[in-house]
């Protein structure tokens, strides 16, 4: 007897069915799902309109790592028609990779010069620090006060109960005295963070500064402020070597110099004394006269020609930093992105309102079994 084969069903109608189920409990919630996302809406529509507004100006750098040699243009060639040997100039410190600049602008000294630097506000009518603008003047938004009053009030009660101790640090020693941060400062620090960012675009070969503050003109400021901080600490480090082996023999060659312009008018006082004279000491006093400016002569010869290569040793060592695109006042806010942020609470919303529909009907299901 034929056995008779099971009935198959395609998975595609289980597919079409589970979809056709899913979206009927969809519509019987509908009016749950619209509540949700009309809530949700508000919200963002709230946050949109609390969260303050941030500007954001950008300045663009290309550090030139080429050959020193080609920074000198033709003042090689004529410090070889002086007699000067460039190649035999002091050492040249060591070459300092653009990696290392985000390192440097998360430095303490660098981020305490950014803090102190003077902007134009305007809530002053004079320019204040960046410091005191978000010590003092920066308006608490509604999340900060809410996290500093739940998640930072047991720093807070813990400052109320200690009080300020003072702290004496002796100065007299200043090699041996740290650094040393107020609260304010390390809140200020932290901020920084988020205020200036330094990006490196390795393969395109340039750095990007950008600043983000509540005011145009202040946020183009800091961004010129720390644009030339960059430039200057780069310089020091890239420099520091060869700068001091400049100041050396500066300071050898101006006393030689000295030490020459003195025998030199010994030596011609000794020849106007020695006119007329037929004894030979005063030919011993001008001999001798004369070898100690030959000497004189000989040392202040060749510390000018080592002053002149240290000085363009200095030239060769200066990095040099060519700004594509430099700091603009913006005309437009870059935060928040009002109509972004209502989107994304709007589809948040409807999210919500699905997950709890079908939660729901789980627990429900759930029950059913277990009675």
């Amino acid at each position: 007897m034929k056995q008779p084969s099971p009935q198959t069903t395609l998975p595609s109608t289980e597919d079409e069915i589970d979809l056709l189920a899913l979206a009927q409990k969809i519509w019987k919630g509908r009016a749950f799902v619209l509540q949700t996302v009309a809530i949700c809406t508000i919200l963002g529509i709230a946050i949109a309109l609390i969260t303050p507004a941030e500007y954001s100006a950008s300045s663009t750098i290309v550090p030139q790592l080429g050959d020193s040699n080609t920074k000198l243009g033709g003042l090689g060639g004529l410090a070889a028609l002086a007699g000067l040997n460039v190649d035999m100039a002091a050492q040249s410190g060591i070459d300092l990779s653009p990696v290392v600049y985000p390192q440097i602008a998360s430095s303490i000294p660098f981020q305490l010069e950014l803090m102190n630097t003077p902007l134009n506000f305007k809530v002053s009518d004079n320019s204040i620090s960046l410091f005191d603008y978000l010590t003092k003047f920066q308006k608490q938004t509604i999340l900060g006060t809410i996290k500093k009053y739940t998640l930072g009030l047991p720093g807070i009660l813990s400052k109320l109960l200690q009080g300020e101790k003072a702290v004496t640090i002796d100065s007299s020693n200043n090699e041996l005295t740290p650094l040393k941060l107020t609260d304010d400062q390390v809140e200020i620090m932290n901020s920084l963070v988020d205020i200036v960012t330094l990006s490196m675009m390795t393969k395109d070969g340039y750095i990007k500064i950008t600043v983000n503050l509540p005011e145009p003109l202040a946020a183009a400021q800091l961004a010129i402020k720390a644009q030339k901080l960059l430039e200057k600490y780069v310089i020091d480090f890239k420099t520091k070597k060869v700068q001091a082996n400049l100041l050396f023999i500066q300071g050898s060659y101006l006393k030689a110099k000295d030490e020459f312009e003195k025998a030199q008018v010994k030596l011609t006082m000794a020849n106007d004394r020695s006119k007329g004279f037929i004894s030979g000491i005063p030919q011993i006093e001008t001999d001798r006269l004369q070898t100690q400016y030959t000497i004189t002569f000989s040392v202040y010869q060749e510390l000018a020609r080592q002053f002149e290569q240290a000085k363009i040793q200095v030239k060769k060592e200066t990095p040099i930093f060519t700004i594509i695109e430099p700091p603009m006042v913006p005309h437009e806010r870059s935060k928040p992105q009002r109509s972004i942020v209502v989107l994304i609470w709007f589809f948040i919303g409807g999210a919500i309102g699905i997950v709890v529909i079908f939660t729901k009907d789980y627990f429900e299901t759930m029950k059913v079994r277990l009675n």
